[in-house]
């Protein structure tokens, strides 16, 4: 019983909120219970930052202050809480029949006083199909767990429980939860290697946000670098350090990065949605970002290329290099390249076929993007780390101002690495992203240092621009390191349009020769015997 009692007590806060929030969902879709009850963590954070921050007000009300003053809370980066909107006042209807509509008002309050969430809150509280009495038991569990105080948010309380519900309906929705969510593991492995300390971060296809918030973890667990050369050791955020732009089609998908944003107090205002998408409708036309991380959809067919055959986005440092209208693999890249500034960098997930296909011109940028030095790094990745596809996956690394680099292209094949957390699923441990990182980041810095990195055998490879033009510009990580690579180099599209060529040349072969034979036949005199 002891020992029992000893793995609850131990259990994170997240993992308990989430299996009791799992059971009060009956039949209700994970696709749309995750609004229910994201959108009810994320009332409880800020009611409670917004009650510390009243009570703090009340002790000064002596002094001058007015606890039912909006700019008070505006000053200290608080949301106002109106009165029926304050968990105390919801917590206390949690029993009664009109649950769902009370909610669906506070949010509604919520919006109109606080100009920065005005369409983004949830309001699906009110719906027939949600059991009021679920309701009512969920209320009361998110109002078991202190989540906005100042305390709370030192621990990250918040954060953990939004990231990890996140991942969880992610796995619950399985294929669809994927168009919201990168894993985890990818994000940390994209931000360790691209180290975005300061400057404008970007993600033209953001989904739920992740990318923004693990590179302010990232700033935040590096502050010290901050403080070099500051002999007065002097006091800041350093996220305030970056500003960050992002663009996402999917409204829905939006208002989760919205909220997952300001539950960290990210500056959110320059994340903007339209159905149209980046291509059709670039929302940051003018912005030269210093970091881009992306996971942008894979081999999408449908992206309206087909009217954008003369877009300026095509260039690639002053070439015309048309993507193909049927995939928009490098379409996104050459969309990254626009956006980066002069010293910019950019990381970002791809469809391993992207190294190696030849089709429609795609072979013809990749050689652009080599021989003009852009590409910096390639990483093979481990399969099933993605939710909602089973193709094969890849990093791509790119960087306007190489130097000493411009002539090689590191490769790193990981997909080996990395551990099962389920049948379906795989992730990469924080050793599998140290080492990785680590590794291309000792590459990097061998220009000044010889010594820092070596070629192993199985695993990396720094090659030169000539020996990838000898391999006919293939960028498939295996080639180089040193590993039988057959899988590895198997393009579904490209082997099967070059079957179809086949059997077509021999179907028509064939009816040639067939045609030739009834020709000569019917030359042949036949004598008549009697």
């Amino acid at each position: 019983m002891a020992k029992t009692a000893k793995t609850e007590q131990e259990e994170p806060l997240e993992k308990k909120l989430w299996k009791a929030a799992d059971k009060l969902r009956k039949n209700m879709d994970a696709a749309e219970y995750k609004h229910v009850v994201l959108g009810l963590i994320f009332l409880k954070y800020i009611s409670d930052a917004f009650e510390e921050q009243y009570q703090n007000l009340v002790a000064q009300k002596s002094d001058g202050a007015d606890p039912e003053d909006k700019n008070e809370y505006l000053a200290e980066k608080v949301f106002f809480v109106p009165p029926t909107s304050r968990w105390n006042h919801i917590q206390g209807r949690a029993t009664q029949p009109t649950i769902g509509k009370d909610i669906d008002d506070a949010m509604d309050a919520i919006e109109k006083d606080n100009p920065s969430l005005r369409g983004v809150l949830p309001k699906v509280f009110a719906q027939e199909k949600l059991d009021k009495a679920s309701l009512g038991g969920l209320v009361n569990l998110v109002g078991s767990a202190t989540l906005g105080t100042k305390e709370a948010q030192s621990k990250d309380l918040l954060g953990q429980v939004f990231e990890y519900f996140l991942g969880e309906f992610a796995l619950s929705e399985g294929k669809k939860g994927g168009q919201f969510y990168t894993p985890q593991s990818v994000v940390k492995l994209l931000v360790s290697m691209l180290e975005p300390y300061e400057g404008r971060v970007f993600d033209p296809c953001c989904g739920s946000g992740g990318m923004f918030v693990q590179s302010e973890k990232f700033i935040k667990s590096h502050q010290d670098y901050f403080r070099r050369g500051n002999p007065l050791r002097l006091t800041f955020n350093p996220t305030d350090r970056i500003s960050i732009y992002g663009q996402e089609s999917n409204q829905t998908t939006w208002r989760l990065a919205k909220m997952n944003l300001s539950i960290r107090g990210i500056d959110s205002s320059n994340v903007k949605w339209n159905n149209e998408g980046s291509f059709l409708n670039d929302l940051h036309k003018d912005l030269k970002a210093d970091y881009i991380i992306a996971n942008p959809p894979f081999n999408d067919s449908d992206w309206s290329g087909e009217l954008l055959r003369d877009d300026a986005r095509w260039k690639v440092l002053g070439e015309q290099l048309t993507p193909p209208a049927g995939n928009a693999n490098y379409a996104w890249i050459q969309h990254f390249l626009y956006h980066l500034a002069p010293t910019g960098q950019a990381g970002f997930v791809l469809s391993k076929g992207a190294l190696t296909t030849n089709t429609t011109g795609e072979g013809d940028i990749r050689k652009a993007l080599i021989e003009k030095g852009l590409v910096d790094c390639i990483v093979n990745l481990p399969t099933k780390l993605f939710l909602n596809t089973q193709i094969p996956a890849c990093l791509w690394f790119l960087r306007r101002n190489k130097q000493e680099k411009e002539k090689e292209i590191l490769f790193i094949d990981a997909r080996n690495m990395g551990y099962l957390i389920n049948r379906k699923n795989r992730d990469l441990s924080q050793e599998d992203i140290d080492l990785i990182a680590g590794t291309y980041h000792n590459w990097r810095a061998s220009a000044s240092s010889a010594a820092l990195y070596e070629d192993v055998p199985g695993f990396c490879k720094a090659a030169t621009i000539e020996e990838v033009a000898k391999l006919n510009y293939v960028l498939t990580p295996g080639r180089y390191v040193g590993l039988a690579d057959e899988e590895d180099d198997f393009n579904f599209v490209e082997r099967f349009t070059s079957l179809k060529t086949e059997l077509e040349k021999q179907i028509a072969e064939e009816a040639d020769l067939n045609k030739k034979i009834a020709e000569n036949l019917s030359k042949i005199i036949i004598p008549n015997v009697i």
